[in-house]
């Protein structure tokens, strides 16, 4: 699989792009700027030079070519950027994976888009894709850490205490069972993410805003916090 993700530069853009290369993807990190784009993925290679990646940077239409697209643009670039792109995502998975948030003090606040969600605004600019939103509360900096143990790196015994070694849910939303399944098995190739199906798209309004919530959390005990759901050790 090729996974492109539009404005990949920032931090949730490339710890999800290391971990889907490490997953066996190929992966290019796009951006408005297409030799960021290179520098940020050069570091990456310097900083994890024996990992096989197969990671390439370049302009966000490069990244639109791919198999399966995700929106880690700046919340209020999303829309400008898809709405430029809308020929070249036609028909494909699109992963939002923004929030609108704004700093408040020394808080962040969320903000409530018109449609309600920035997935929702994306989904109505891109009426013929796959548009699902997820990965919202994913801790940036622990995806960048290749070093940090993921299941995959742990011995089977070790997997009977799932919640102890499970960096964290990610709550999946759309109003395509397609996009729903999708989303999820590309979540699921990550060792120590675990899909949940969130419902329809209008979950995502919640689901945005909580992010706000974690963010504040980690800035106030200085903390790297991921949502992990109790009661669904079964799934």
């Amino acid at each position: 699989m090729h996974v492109g993700i539009l404005g990949g530069t920032g931090p949730l853009g490339r710890g999800l792009g290391l971990r889907l290369a490490v997953s066996g993807a190929t992966v290019t990190i796009g951006s408005r700027d297409a030799d960021r784009a290179a520098e940020i993925v050069g570091a990456l290679y310097e900083r994890w030079p024996d990992r096989g990646l197969e990671i390439r940077g370049g302009p966000n239409e490069e990244a639109a070519a791919c198999d399966v697209v995700v929106v880690a643009t700046p919340w209020d670039a999303a829309l400008p950027t898809v709405r430029s792109l809308a020929d070249a995502l036609s028909g494909k998975l699109v992963v939002s994976v923004a929030n609108a948030l704004v700093k408040q003090g020394r808080e962040l606040h969320a903000l409530v888009p018109p449609r309600g969600s920035i997935a929702a605004a994306v989904q109505a600019e891109l009426p013929g894709s796959l548009v699902a939103a997820a990965g919202h509360h994913l801790p940036a900096s622990d995806l960048e850490d290749l070093d940090r143990h993921l299941l995959a790196d742990l011995p089977a015994s070790d997997l009977e205490d799932l919640d102890r070694h499970l960096l964290a849910d990610v709550l999946v939303c759309s109003d395509r069972a397609e996009a729903t399944t999708r989303t999820m098995a590309l979540v699921g190739s990550i060792p120590g993410l675990r899909p949940l199906d969130a419902g329809s798209m209008a979950a995502a309004s919640a689901v945005e805003a909580f992010t706000a919530v974690l963010v504040n959390l980690n800035i106030r005990y200085k903390a790297h916090s991921s949502l992990r759901l109790s009661g669904l050790d079964h799934v």
